[in-house]
């Protein structure tokens, strides 16, 4: 059995919203799924582009999703954190 609690988030005291202070080549962005519904996610891109990567905005990496590579999409479950 699992319990998932929204309301605690773990880790704690870590800013999700800033991905890159935890995981290399990774920036915060957020989508709307459907209307009054905000998914927040984190893209990461392959350390075969880590360098590239250094010091771009989030336009730089909404052009890459575009690209030829597979994009990998990892739901992890935990409520309330990502």
């Amino acid at each position: 059995m699992a319990v998932i609690s929204p309301s605690v988030a773990f880790p704690f005291f870590v800013d999700f919203r800033r991905p890159e202070l935890l995981v290399n080549n990774t920036i915060n962005l957020y989508l709307t799924t459907e209307p009054g519904v905000t998914v927040g996610i984190w893209h990461t891109v392959p350390s075969s582009k880590g360098a590239e990567a250094q010091g771009k905005d989030q336009r730089w990496y909404e052009e890459a999703l575009a690209d030829a590579h597979p994009v990998i999409i990892y739901l992890h479950g935990n409520g309330g954190t990502r």
